[in-house]
């Protein structure tokens, strides 16, 4: 049973590939694209919490 499990993952080992550069770059932007998009919605849910009550007072 455990030879069949590492065998398959030897198979799927070898049929993956390293990025090139390009590829590398690619994913690298929509990351920190990602991470960036949903720093900015945290940030503005914050000010609605905080700076929109503290206004209304």
């Amino acid at each position: 049973m455990a030879a069949e499990k590492l065998a398959e993952y030897i198979r799927l080992l070898k049929l993956t590939k390293k990025p090139d550069r390009e590829e590398f770059t690619l994913v690298a932007k929509v990351a920190g694209a990602g991470i960036l998009l949903i720093g900015m919605v945290g940030f503005v849910i914050y000010l609605l919490m905080v700076v929109l009550p503290a206004g209304l007072r």
